[in-house]
């Protein structure tokens, strides 16, 4: 066996020995890596907050689409509506 063959897999050996470390601390390496996995927790956190506000306002829609006591309830309390037969005795604050 020639000496430069047995050579060439030492060289390969230490160049990996060099090369690795340097691309997985560099700013695109694990740091990086790292960076982008607590981003993507972060968003599928969000995403589900999302969801379930998306879920709140379908059923609100549903409600003042099809349910009378709660188009009443929110005529009431947001718009300070009352009906005709009914008296609204207001109170100076104190």
């Amino acid at each position: 066996m020639r000496p430069t063959a047995a050579l060439l897999p030492f060289l390969l050996m230490v160049m990996a020995i060099m090369t690795v470390p340097t691309l997985v601390l560099d700013d695109q390496g694990l740091p990086r890596y790292r960076h982008l996995r607590a981003e993507l927790g972060e968003l599928r956190k969000s995403n589900e907050e999302l969801v379930r506000e998306i879920a709140e306002l379908k059923s609100e829609i549903e409600a003042l689409r099809a349910d009378p006591t709660y188009i009443e309830r929110i005529a009431r309390d947001e718009l300070g509506m009352v009906r005709a037969e009914e008296f609204v005795f207001q109170f100076p604050p104190r």
